[in-house]
This record gives structure tokens, sequence and C-alpha cells, in this order.
């Protein structure tokens, strides 16, 4: 039977099971992961949803609502958070991190299974989110009351893999401070810079704060492509956030940060800083790595920008 009817799409994937296969063999880590996406699982139903299938270690759902596919969101985080603590099982799962992204349109119902461009984005956005990112679409955003709708921020437009049109995506917001943080646990209060340069081999583009976020990847459709297969369709994203320019890892092989010549490597996995004064991002390996493909970046103060700076040879070496 075929039915069609609007409805909110989610997909949600857990991140970092590959190191309990590792660690556990197969087997024993197969049986954690299944259960534990069961117990995710739950969310979907205390939400008023409905589970289309499980996708290994993830799953799909849909709902009538956007209220409630963002609450069953937020659920999925809990139920992992409190699986986590308990404590013959934290060892194991200290490791799992949760990534969700919904959409909202027409879907089409056939024998048990869903189709339609908002499945498709729902599955697509998923690349874009970082670990315990729930990520969600203007459509999403629409149907959310006024207090669910102030905890989210704008990326703005991101390019999907398999879409023509942009997307634009909202991230749940999950602190409510406006200072952002460093990897090293520094407060940046900085004199609220203008824009950023980026730089990889002979591609040299200046983004300002409109242009955020800023996609770094081999897709065609990424906001800054690195045409080098060792770089992620999606590898890392630059967002405007709380003033500064927050870098978040998206990709398997991680993202590394060098602020300076011989100063400490940041690795992120998943995770994110704060980009201050200039440096390099390395992508899949750290900058330090002669075969990485590495990308110059310089945060901006346009009022002190000198015009006819050579920014690609001045940065090297």
């Amino acid at each position: 039977m075929t039915e069609i009817r609007e409805l909110t799409v989610l997909f949600a994937d857990l991140r970092g099971s590959t190191g309990l296969y590792e660690t556990l063999g197969n087997a024993q880590a197969s049986a954690l992961v299944t259960q534990t996406v069961a117990q995710v699982a739950r969310a979907v139903d205390d939400c008023a949803g409905k589970v289309i299938k499980t996708l290994g270690d993830g799953l799909m759902a849909v709902f009538p609502s956007p209220r409630d596919g963002v609450k069953a969101a937020v659920r999925m985080r809990e139920l992992l958070e409190r699986a986590a603590s308990r404590k013959r099982s934290s060892a194991n799962l200290r490791g799992l991190r949760i990534q969700v992204a919904l959409a909202r349109g027409e879907v089409v119902e056939v024998n048990g299974d869903c189709f339609g461009d908002a499945v498709n984005v729902a599955a697509r956005l998923l690349d874009h989110a970082g670990d315990n990112e729930t990520l969600i679409t203007a459509e999403v955003l629409a149907g959310l009351p006024s207090q669910q709708k102030s905890r989210f921020r704008s990326l703005d437009l991101i390019g999907v893999r398999g879409r023509a049109e942009p997307v634009h995506v909202y991230v749940l917001d999950q602190n409510s401070g406006g200072d952002v943080a460093t990897q090293f646990g520094e407060v940046v209060q900085n004199v609220v810079p203008d824009g950023i340069r980026l730089v990889w081999l002979d591609l040299d583009r200046v983004f300002d704060i409109d242009n955020m976020p800023i996609v770094l990847g081999r897709s065609v459709q990424a906001t800054y492509c690195i045409t080098d297969g060792r770089v992620s369709r999606s590898h890392a994203r630059i967002e405007w956030h709380g003033g500064s320019f927050l870098l978040t890892d998206l990709s398997y092989n991680g993202t590394y940060v060098r602020f300076g010549q011989g100063s400490e490597i940041v690795s992120l996995k998943r995770g994110g800083c704060t980009l201050h004064g200039a440096g390099s991002i390395g992508l899949g390996s750290p900058p330090t790595d002669a075969a990485a493909p590495v990308v110059r970046f310089e945060v901006l103060h346009f009022a002190d920008t000198e015009p006819g700076i050579d920014y690609a040879r001045s940065t090297r070496g």
C-alpha cells in the first residue's frame, strides 16, 4: 500500500563504534552496538514517532510533527549518556557519540519504507553533523514552537550531496554562553574579526562573516573544494559563532590545527576549536606531514589588511 504524507524524517548515527570492534571483537561489539541502537530508538516511541529501519549503528524514523522529531533527537543523546554512565558498560560506551539530522517534506510510504526528497536530505545532512550535533532544515524549524526555535542557530545554506539546490541548515545550540572556548580551554575575548583567509596551493580565498558557514571538503559542492583523495567529501566546517570562527571536524580521519610554527598541534576528532591568529589546518593528517593536504588560515581584521600582500607566498616555509 502506498501513502503520501507530510512528515519529519530523522536519521541518527552512532560514531565511535569502530574502536569497539578493535577492542572487543566482532561478535561482542556487534551485540553491544545493536543493543545501544535499540536503547536510543526508545526515544522514537517516547516522542510519538515510528522507526522505519535500523542501519547497523544508526536508524531512520519519521514523526508527524517537527516538535516531536526534535524532542526525540534530544532524548536520544540523553539515553546514550545514561547508557554510558552505567558501571558495567561505561568503559565500552564512553567513546560513542550520536549525530542526528532532520528534514521535513512530502514522504512516500511503500511497504513499510519511506522515500522522497525529505528522506534524501536528512540522510545526506548527516554527513555534515559533528559529534552530538543535531542539524535540521528550515522546514523543520518553521514547525517548531518559539521556545524550541530559540535553541537553534543558523548555519546558512549548505550544499548536500545529490541535490542541486543548497539547504538552509540550523544546528541545535548546546551551549547558552556567548564565549567560545579553544581546544586548550582558553576563552577568546579579542577584537571581533571581520573575515578569514584560506590558502591551499593556488586556491586563495577570503570569506567574511556573511559567507558562513564554509565547508571544506572534496565534494564539488563544498564551499572550499580540496581535490585530494585523502580529504572527505565534507571534511570540516568553519562557522561564525559567539564572535569567533569555530572549526568543526566532520571526517573519519580527523582534522588537525597548528596555530604557529613549532606550536602544539590540536587534534580534532569530531570536535571543534576556535581559530585565531594564523596557522595551518591538516586534513586527515597533521600539518607536519609533508604529504598531507594543508590549508593555511589567517583571521582578518579588514581595517588592518594591507592591499597587495601575497598571502600565499608570505605563509610558505
